[in-house]
């Protein structure tokens, strides 16, 4: 994977107008934009890229002006982050240039299927860049409002009486469980130092990035210890798609073996409920690396469903060892096509059923 840092490039202000650019900036047309007047934002990875700029959608921060990404990406990156672009409706108003330095290797046939909207290759003014963008932005808008009623732009599925149910359902549960919480703290930190929670981050509804709050049930060196670990994955996968789970993980605790068991372990998750991260019910959120490999693998659909505590995978293949990573993916895929309210009733009743089911993972 290439270098994952997100790298600022600015003269003097913030505020100018800024462009993501994405790919290696090891030719001249950063600093041909920088002396136009535009601050860079540069990231060498595609994915950190898209999730950064949906960051910005959900914080109501400036969109950026355009983004420029290279087209000599590794492993055709380049064009799966311009058809992650489509997936979301205010970042696909942002006009998105392809750019080649290398103007024999360029694909305008490619460029223009993958939804992008120019291609640059070779050497070429830069005022004709910026001329083009400019009219992106005074026509690519415009455009998309009038589409037809039939536009494929997905839609994040979460409803007034959902979230209306997830503050009453988690309020409620917090103030029932509060003693429990006291007890949990109290065990964690009598068998084993380090921090009472464990929060990670997670990617939730529309690849929105939270922080994830459970009852510490590893070790403090857990995460270090995970590529000695990987050839016990219960999840194979065939796709590139990539759960992690270990039978009998010898990173758990004893304490972390019952709250797991238990599934006491997921009561913090109450809090992100409340706090509007998560819902009840819905797909549960990844870890960053999980989220990039199924992002990659076309299977965005379960990232339009709520992320939740409790879900459709969950209440029909808990604990069984023969799951792989693509039917757990369909399962979340299919919530996404059935998300209700209704629905969710159901899961709910039958999610203390499966609690009772014992698994040692």
């Amino acid at each position: 994977m290439l270098n994952t840092s997100a790298l600022h490039i600015s003269s003097d202000t913030e505020e100018k107008k800024h462009i993501v650019y994405v790919g290696r900036p090891d030719d001249d047309l950063p600093l041909k934009l920088q002396a136009n007047g535009f601050q860079l934002i540069v990231y060498q990875d595609p994915f950190l890229a898209y999730v950064g700029s949906l960051s910005a959608v959900y914080s109501k921060k400036p969109l950026p002006y355009a983004f420029i990404c290279r087209e000599d990406i590794p492993r055709q990156e380049a064009y799966k982050f311009i058809n992650n672009l489509q997936k979301c409706n205010e970042l696909n108003e942002v006009p998105n240039i392809l750019y080649n330095p290398d103007s024999v290797t360029a694909n305008i046939k490619k460029a223009k299927l993958s939804g992008a909207d120019d291609l640059y290759s070779g050497t070429f003014p830069v005022n004709d860049l910026l001329d083009r963008l400019e009219f992106l932005h005074s026509t690519k808008k415009r455009y998309l409002n009038e589409k037809v009623s039939g536009s494929s732009y997905m839609k994040l599925r979460i409803s007034g009486s959902k979230r209306f149910f997830d503050i009453l359902i988690s309020s409620l549960l917090l103030i029932l469980f509060s003693p429990a919480f006291l007890l949990i703290a109290l065990a964690i930190k009598l068998e084993s130092p380090g921090p009472v929670f464990y929060i990670s981050k997670r990617v939730g509804t529309g690849y929105r990035i939270f922080n994830f709050y459970k009852f510490r049930s590893m070790r403090t060196d857990a995460d270090k210890m995970i590529k000695d670990l990987i050839h016990m994955n219960q999840y194979k996968s065939e796709t590139g798609a990539t759960f992690i789970k270990i039978d009998n993980d010898p990173r758990i605790t004893s304490i972390g073996k019952f709250l797991r068991n238990t599934s006491l372990d997921e009561l913090p998750q109450l809090i992100n409920v409340l706090r509007g991260d998560m819902s009840i019910v819905g797909n549960r959120p990844l870890p960053l690396y999980e989220a990039e490999q199924i992002t990659r693998d076309l299977w965005s659909k379960r990232f339009l469903a709520p992320a939740g505590i409790t879900g459709l995978w969950q209440v029909t293949k808990r604990g069984r060892k023969e799951m792989s990573a693509e039917e757990r993916i369909a399962l979340d895929m299919a919530y996404a096509d059935r998300c209700s309210m209704w629905f969710d009733l159901k899961i709910v009743a039958r999610t203390v059923p499966a609690l009772l089911q014992k698994e040692s993972v």
